[in-house]
C-alpha cells in the first residue's frame, strides 16, 4: 500500500529532510512511525499524501507513483486513505453529524448514502449521542473521535493520523488508539505518527523509528 524506495528529500530551503528512506507498508498492517522532532515524519507524510514529490527516489501509494502522477489524479489517491490531524480541524459551525457527513458530500455521495453511512459510523466511534452537538460543545477526546469519524466515513483503505493524541489526555489517547486497533481489525491499514513511547509500548505494532531523515530501525524489515 505504501512503499519508499530510496527516498531523498531536500527543500527548497536547502534543508535536507530524508535520507535513503526505504520501507514497505502492507495492505492491513498498524505501523507506528516514531522520532524526535525534526526527524522527518511529517516529510513523509507530506510524501504519502502528495503535497510534495522527493528529490530522489519512489513513493508508491496505492498504485500511485508520487512523482509521476498527473496532478488531476491527486484527489483520487487522497480518497483511498482517510487523515487524522493533531489539532481535530472540524468545521466550527457544523454538527457533529454534519461535519462528517461534509466528507462524503465533497465526493458527490448522495443523500440517501449519507443518511445510510454516517450514523453507521459515528455509532462505531461511540459518538451517535453527540450527533447534534457542535465541536465546542463536546471534549477534545471527543473531538478527536469525529476526526477519525470523518476519516472513516468514505470506507479509505488506510488511515494516516499525525499525532492523533497530541491535544489530549493520556486515558483519552489510549481509547483513541484503541478504536484505531479495532478499525484495524477491520481490515483499514494504519500509519500513525506519534511522540507517545507509553503507547506505543503498550500497543505491541510494528514500530518504524526515523532520526536525522533516515531509518533506524524497524520492527516489521531491515533498516537501510
Amino acid at each position: 500500500m505504501i512503499e519508499f524506495k530510496g527516498v531523498h528529500l531536500t527543500y527548497n530551503s536547502g534543508t535536507t529532510a530524508l535520507v535513503d528512506v526505504n520501507f514497505r507498508v502492507m495492505d492491513g498492517e498498524f505501523v507506528f512511525l516514531v522520532g524526535p522532532s525534526g526527524a522527518g515524519k511529517s516529510s513523509i507524510i507530506k510524501l504519502i499524501m502528495r503535497e510534495i514529490v522527493p528529490s530522489a527516489g519512489e513513493v508508491l501509494v496505492n498504485g500511485y507513483n508520487n512523482k509521476k502522477m498527473k496532478k488531476r489524479h491527486i484527489p483520487y489517491l487522497r480518497r483511498t486513505m482517510g487523515i487524522v490531524f493533531q489539532d481535530f480541524r472540524l468545521i466550527p459551525h457544523m454538527t457533529v453529524y454534519d461535519n462528517v457527513a461534509f466528507a462524503m458530500r465533497v465526493t458527490g455521495a448522495s443523500g440517501s448514502a449519507i443518511r445510510k453511512r454516517v450514523p453507521y459510523i459515528l455509532d462505531l466511534v461511540g459518538l451517535s449521542h453527540k450527533a447534534r452537538s457542535l465541536p465546542c460543545q463536546i471534549s477534545g477526546g471527543e473531538q478527536q473521535r469525529v476526526g477519525l469519524a470523518r476519516a472513516l466515513v468514505n470506507n479509505p483503505s488506510m488511515i494516516i493520523a499525525d499525532e492523533p493524541t497530541g491535544n489530549i489526555d493520556a486515558q483519552l489517547a489510549t481509547d483513541i488508539v484503541d478504536l484505531f486497533d479495532e478499525i484495524n481489525r477491520r481490515g483499514t491499514t494504519v500509519l500513525m505518527v506519534t511522540h507517545d513511547t507509553k503507547l506505543v509500548d503498550r500497543h505491541k505494532h510494528r514500530v518504524i523509528e526515523l532520526r536525522n531523515g533516515c531509518v533506524v530501525s524497524d520492527t516489521g524489515g531491515d533498516a537501510r
